[in-house]
Order: C-alpha cells, then sequence, then structure tokens
C-alpha cells in the first residue's frame, strides 16, 4: 500500500508521545533559561559568593538590626516616653523580619548564624514593646536578648571575615539629632 499512512495500533498514542516530547522539551529550556538568571551570589568561589551577597543587602540588613538593637538602648536610657520605646522596639523587631527576608546566603554556616542572632532580635523587640509600659521583667529580657544578638551578630560578621577576607560592610544610616533616635537633639 504505498502511500498509506503508517497507524500507531494503539488510537492516539502518536499525539500523546509528541506532546511528551514537546513537554520534556519545553522543561529543558526552561531550566537553562532560569539557570541563566541564576543570581550572582550563586556563581563563583564562596568568597565571591558571600562578597556579592553582602555587597546586595545583606550586609546593610546586618547593619539595621546592629542600628535598631542600640537605638532600643538609646530609648531606654534616655527614660524616653512609652511609646517611643514600643517604636524603636517594633522597629527592631521589624528589622530582624526584613533581614530574615534576606536569607539564605549562600554559606549555610553563615545563614545559620544569622537566622538565629535575627529570631533573638525578634524576641528582643517584642520582649521590648510589650514590656515598654513598665513591665521590667519583659524589658530585663530584652536587654539580655539584645547582649546574646550583639554576640551572635559578631560571630557571624567574624565568619564572613573568615570566608571573605575582608571586614563586611554593614554600614547604615545613623541617626540624627545627638544620636537620639526620638529625642531629637542632645
Amino acid at each position: 500500500m504505498a502511500g498509506a499512512r503508517h497507524r500507531s495500533p494503539i488510537p492516539g498514542r502518536g499525539h500523546r508521545t509528541a506532546r511528551a516530547v514537546g513537554a520534556g522539551l519545553s522543561v529543558l529550556v526552561a531550566m537553562v533559561v532560569l539557570g541563566g538568571c541564576a543570581g550572582q551570589e550563586q556563581t563563583g568561589t564562596p568568597a565571591q559568593r558571600v562578597t556579592t551577597w553582602i555587597d546586595g543587602g545583606g550586609g546593610s540588613g546586618i547593619g539595621n538590626v546592629e542600628v535598631a538593637s542600640r537605638n532600643v538602648d538609646l530609648a531606654i536610657a534616655r527614660h524616653n516616653p512609652p511609646a517611643a520605646i514600643r517604636e524603636v522596639c517594633a522597629l527592631l523587631s521589624n528589622e530582624a523580619q526584613t533581614s530574615i527576608g534576606n536569607l539564605p546566603t549562600p554559606d549555610e554556616q553563615l545563614t545559620n548564624e544569622l537566622n538565629a542572632a535575627y529570631q533573638v532580635a525578634t524576641a528582643a523587640g517584642d520582649d521590648c514593646f510589650k514590656g515598654a509600659s513598665g513591665d521590667a521583667r519583659l524589658l530585663a529580657r530584652s536587654a539580655a536578648e539584645r547582649v546574646r544578638l550583639v554576640g551572635m551578630l559578631t560571630t557571624a560578621v567574624d565568619h564572613v571575615e573568615s570566608v571573605t577576607g575582608r571586614t563586611p560592610t554593614t554600614a547604615t544610616t545613623a541617626p540624627q539629632g545627638g544620636g537620639d533616635p526620638f529625642g531629637g537633639g542632645a
């Protein structure tokens, strides 16, 4: 039978095979395209990846949490009103949560260290916020958590230095007005 079309013994199988091949090719193309879109922190040496992550916002996240924690200390030391203390406490919690959003880092140990530090920062901010109206127990717990936070962030920054060979930039904007974030002056 010249010119006769070959038919699959299973009806519709030829179409399903073509669809499966087409779907497989689509997945392969998507993988290649998405692989080309990988962030720079996912390529290069460990030092390059961590440096790119730090420079891309991870370092300022660390700095923002550090500054927010110091602002809580400062507001409490200056006996600012409870509303002002609650505000800096809320900022500490918010900065910590924002910084958690910058995770993971390209280095598993650094990710774990920062995640733990940011969790402590969140707890310190929450305890401070709840204690700002005069609950000495919560304020003391927040103070202890902030002290612990400083050590945890120092450990993380030390780890960055050990991986990259340089001190990371954690710069952020310092409060104006004599250093009091809500006092408006010295």
